[in-house]
């Protein structure tokens, strides 16, 4: 934990940045490198009666860190996606609560 859910990027792209960008945010989130999980989506775009790429798009599901530990996050994503040619990408959280969360069938916040 984070999950990274991303999509508009193809999964060779992200696989060249995957290890630099999670050293990057473990530091930023200050956790080991083995928090993080990156699902690469494999999404199809539509519009106007056409198919056209999906946009770039990363949704960060986590525990709230702050804004500063946030913002830095969106930060290090964006360049890394960037990094790959991809001009425009939007990072949006989805912040968990640790007493509706399970790991293993246990409450996080009674881990």
């Amino acid at each position: 934990m984070p999950h990274l859910l991303v999509r508009g990027v193809k999964p060779e792209q992200l696989a060249r940045v995957s290890q630099p960008l999670v050293d990057e945010l473990a530091a930023i989130c200050q956790c080991g490198t083995d928090n993080f999980t990156i699902e690469c989506l494999q999404t199809v775009g539509v519009f106007a009666g056409e198919v056209v790429p999906s946009f770039p798009f990363v949704e960060v599901a986590w525990f709230e860190r702050g804004d500063n530990a946030r913002d830095q996050f969106a930060q290090a994503v964006t360049k890394h996606i960037q990094a790959l040619g991809i001009t425009e990408i939007e990072v949006a959280f989805t912040t968990y609560s640790a007493d509706q969360y399970y790991i293993e069938g246990k409450r996080c916040d009674r881990l």
